[in-house]
């Protein structure tokens, strides 16, 4: 396994992997690195991973003065390795703001090595964005569809693209004939499902499309963490779901359900953005510091199972959403 200055790995990085481990002895002065969410939990914990082995990071977030305050350490870890942080406004729910940062970035034209698509939100209310979306598949999918593609001539030759995905997304594969609920009784982690599966999905879309110049995508699921993404959740849904996983671990032996730390669950995105060998990441999804296995759509799968439903991978179900997609943001995106 190559890292970033080209030396060998012989270290197994696993759950319980943080940033730190993940990026031990790796010198990324030089790299320029975009990071959507930067203004908290694993957005921040990646900027700062990065930014602390030197690296140039351009943190992107919806309210600037929120991600100026919670990205602090990001500096001070920047300013004593070489790095440095840059703070970019980016609304992923609003179409005009998303072409405006696009625009700005491809105006100064300078190129990144990895884009980072992070940002999110999970189990929200039915709320439908300003453009019209249902909030969590226009946030989540369609506002990064445009940004990263809009943004595609600045990533290098030989450049990656990380789409944050989740476990959940085996709540539910893509309804492109109803995305936005109109038919659809809407249930909240329905949707989140959705919206996670899309993000495979372009992910494995946008790596067919860029890996000629050898532009590699993936998508990664971060694991089960406390951050600001579960405020929509009730707290008794999710203790029912923790029993729930117990309860399976409990059935096949193993011990009982561990929270992420913070910097455990942003080690998978380091690691496949900066260390893991480009070949065996691209158009895959990753968890746990690994590419995932793929699990037959009809097989039983547990909520504490690792594993990617095959439609999420599906090349032509890929195709299809690109489409959709560029139809719903009313931009396209040739080959």
């Amino acid at each position: 396994m190559a890292n970033a200055t080209g030396t060998t790995l012989s270290t197994q990085f696993g759950a319980t992997s943080t940033t730190d481990d993940v990026l031990s002895g790796i010198n990324l002065r030089g790299k320029r690195i975009l990071v959507t969410g930067v203004s908290a939990g694993l957005g921040v914990e990646t900027a700062r991973s990065l930014a602390a082995h030197g690296a140039s990071v351009v943190g992107a977030a919806r309210d600037l003065a929120k991600a100026e305050t919670a990205t602090a350490e990001v500096r001070k870890a920047a300013a004593a390795n070489g790095g440095s942080l840059e703070l970019v406004e980016l609304d992923l729910a609003l179409l005009a703001s998303v072409r405006k940062c696009a625009d700005q970035l491809l105006q100064k034209g300078e190129p990144f090595d990895v884009v980072i698509a992070n940002a999110g939100v999970m189990a929200t209310p039915f709320i439908c964005t300003i453009d019209h979306f249902e909030m969590q598949f226009g946030t989540n999918h369609l506002g990064h569809f445009l940004f990263v593609n809009r943004i595609a001539p600045l990533i290098r030759n030989g450049g990656r693209l990380i789409n944050l995905s989740s476990a959940g997304h085996r709540f539910s594969n893509v309804d492109l004939d109803d995305p936005n609920f109109e038919r659809t009784p809407y249930d909240p982690f329905i949707a989140y499902g959705r919206s996670k599966t899309a993000n495979i999905l372009f992910a494995v879309a946008f790596d067919q499309r860029h890996r000629e110049r050898g532009v590699r995508a993936a998508a990664v699921h971060p694991g089960v963490i406390h951050t600001e993404l579960g405020r929509h959740v009730d707290p008794t849904a999710i203790a029912n779901m923790i029993k729930q996983m117990n309860d399976q671990l409990v059935a096949e032996g193993k011990g009982p359900f561990e929270w992420k730390t913070i910097p455990q669950g942003a080690a998978t995105s380091v690691w496949a953005g900066v260390v893991a060998p480009a070949s065996e990441i691209g158009g895959r999804y990753c968890e746990n510091c690994h590419v995932g296995a793929i699990v037959p759509d009809g097989a039983q799968i547990t909520g504490a199972s690792e594993g990617v439903r095959a439609y999420a991978l599906d090349p032509q179900g890929a195709e299809a959403l690109w489409k959709k997609s560029e139809e719903m943001v009313g931009e396209s995106f040739p080959r």
